[in-house]
């Protein structure tokens, strides 16, 4: 039996060569022009779908050399850290799933970033605003916080790694990291999404000189087409390869990221370009934040018990809070049990999904946030009787005016219960992020999503380490109008995520897995996929590429180009329902979501899918395609 370091150096070789479908085809010289990619593959021996070919290729030669799950989620995460890092990478944290085929149990990880144990729960609010009339005060810009050493939390992503491999995995992190550090070596193609994500942060990324640096060579994004490098996310990486992830949350690595939080290195003779009318001139004071050594040094994971709701006969695995993946996803599940999708129109099946989410949304905003800090009713939130109750809301033939207002929890009896008052929740999570899922010929099965938050974090890379910061304490709630916030500010605290990995089995061995990025619209896209299989009777890869639209308890709902363009809108919309086209003033992307997923068939046949087009379109591979 070759070892296991035998191993990973045959992995690296293999990704020197090209890759197509997730079988090797040729025995070129490493050439990652030559890596292409494919959005649905059906095979056996293992699968695996992320949003890159080359985490793609760095998970399934893993599994093709012996390693299993586990083991090829950290390897394409710590890959995405190279070629997708305004997405994800070790300044960030995560959520990470784990089906265990030898026990039949789901576990879980929680991986998100923590509030600076110094961080005041002011710390958003610009002293300026303080009067006598506004006694509160009112936070500075949205834009300028994320540009800042204020937003960044304590990363968790290095220790999910390590508690990951530790818990379930047969490699050491050093093993897993290899692909990775390949891959940041000899670079990867540029493509069309890698540079406009580039020139939609373009102005902010020039402020900080170490993130001009390393992402704006010569002033300008990396050319389509042009291999791009990141020499100094090999030497980080390298480092935690020899040292483990010590030497991330102590040690001179620690100390260089807490003094990049607390002095930003924004370059003093910058200015920011004169603005395109109507748009303002950009201001980027780069608050500094409050992120110590100590906070790296006490930060640890936190092993969850799953959510878990019945869906049409299906066990629903999520994500428990601080994700409100879990309970929103499981609770929209549980009020639409009562309806026979199956049995409607596309859009009456629609109408109920938008219904379901915006009353799920209305409950998530009143009582999710980190357990450890709020009483958080999960047990009762993921109660089909509480779920029933929230049915009863639901008018089959109109739209109910938004924001709904969030039911009474402590009821439960599977009657419709009064209402509490209704409130609206400002939504500062952003639409970036990652996702993958990958799954072993052992029948282990991985649901991982990882972020820094916006597309491109805090836009502050650590000088000389190649990664960016996230931007995670942006998600705290600090303009709520609802009572007794779940979600504001408090030291140590995790902030609410949406992030939604999800495992369905079928009499307790796997169907489905699947997860996505985007910010709040996770938890729609995760749920909007679930209806299209489930009860629409779609294809994994149909009910991925199908046009989303997202309700989150707002008066309008935010929809693809596809989905306005689509037949059934004029139905939706005599229901009542408004729609607007998706994206933010943040990005130049109008969609929604890039989700990741493995269905699972008949004797061990796997089909891997990814997104067709979306953030230009995702890389589905298995170990032994089909024939």
């Amino acid at each position: 039996m070759p070892t296991l370091r035998r191993r990973l150096a045959a992995i690296t070789a293999v990704l020197a060569l090209s890759v197509t479908g997730g079988a090797v085809t040729s025995p070129a010289l490493a050439d990652p022009r030559e890596i292409v990619k494919v959005p649905t593959a059906t095979g056996y021996g293992g699968a695996v779908s992320t949003v890159d070919p080359e985490a793609s290729a760095a998970a399934i030669e893993v599994l093709r050399h012996g390693g299993n799950a586990a083991d090829a989620a950290v390897a394409a995460a710590a890959t995405l850290g190279v070629t997708e890092p305004y997405s994800a990478g070790i300044g960030g944290g995560g959520y990470f799933v784990f089906y265990d085929a030898k026990t039949g149990k789901v576990g879980t990880i929680d991986g998100r970033e923590t509030a600076p144990a110094t961080m005041p729960t002011t710390a958003f609010i610009d002293p300026a605003t303080i009067t006598p009339a506004n006694p509160a005060g009112s936070a500075y810009p949205f834009a300028q916080l994320v540009s800042s050493g204020v937003s960044v939390g304590v990363p968790g992503t290095p220790a999910t790694w390590e508690r990951a491999l530790e818990r379930w995995g047969t490699l050491d992190l050093d093993e897993a990291l290899e692909p990775a550090i390949k891959v940041a070596n000899r670079g990867f193609v540029v493509d069309e999404t890698f540079r406009q994500q580039t020139l939609d942060n373009k102005v902010r990324f020039s402020a900080f000189t170490p993130t001009r640096d390393l992402f704006l060579p010569g002033g300008d994004a990396p050319a389509v087409g042009s291999v791009f490098q990141n020499k100094d996310l090999a030497k980080t990486y390298r480092l935690l390869a020899k040292e483990g992830t010590d030497a991330f949350y102590g040690g001179p690595l620690a100390g260089e990221i807490a003094a990049t939080v607390q002095a930003p290195p924004k370059d003093p003779t910058w200015v920011a370009p004169d603005p395109v009318p109507p748009a303002p001139r950009v201001v980027i004071p780069a608050f500094p934040g409050y992120l110590t050594t100590a906070d790296l040094a006490g930060y640890e994971t936190i092993d969850r018990a799953p959510t878990h709701v019945n869906y049409r006969g299906y066990d629903v695995y999520g994500m428990a809070p601080s994700s409100s993946g879990g309970t929103t996803v499981g609770e929209a599940l549980n009020i639409l049990q009562p309806f026979d999708l199956a049995g409607m129109s596309h859009a009456g099946a629609l109408h109920h999904y938008f219904e379901a989410s915006a009353l799920a949304f209305a409950d998530r905003g009143r009582y999710v946030g980190d357990p450890a800090f709020v009483d958080v009713p999960t047990a009762d939130l993921t109660d089909p009787l509480f779920g029933k109750e929230r049915a009863c809301e639901i008018d089959p033939n109109a739209a109910a005016t938004k924001p709904v207002a969030p039911g009474d929890v402590t009821s439960n009896t599977g009657a419709c219960t009064i209402l509490l008052a209704a409130t609206a929740e400002k939504d500062t999570e952003n639409i970036s992020t990652t996702n993958l899922t990958v799954a072993d010929k052992w029948g282990n099965v991985v649901e991982y999503t990882l972020t820094i938050e916006q597309t491109g974090g805090s836009g502050i890379v650590v000088p000389g380490r190649g990664f960016l910061l996230n931007n995670e304490l942006t998600d705290f709630s600090y303009t709520s109008t609802i009572p007794n916030e779940p979600n504001q500010i408090q030291p140590g605290k995790r902030p609410r995520s949406s992030m939604s990995p999800t495992i369905i089995l079928d009499e307790g061995k796997p169907f489905l897995a699947l997860g996505s990025p985007g910010g709040s619209t996770i938890i729609t896209t995760v749920l909007q996929t679930i209806l299209n299989r489930v009860d629409l009777g779609m294809t994994v890869s149909e009910a991925l590429a199908a046009p989303r639209a997202s309700q989150r308890n707002t008066a309008n709902i935010s929809a693809e180009q596809e989905f306005i363009d689509a037949p059934y809108l004029d139905d939706l919309e005599a229901l009542g329902h408004v729609f607007t086209k998706a994206g933010d003033g943040l990005t130049s992307l109008p969609e929604i979501g890039a989700a990741t997923a493995i269905e699972f068939g008949p004797d061990g046949q796997m089909t891997a899918a990814a997104e067709p087009v979306r953030r230009g379109g995702g890389s589905a591979m298995v170990v032994r395609p089909a024939r």
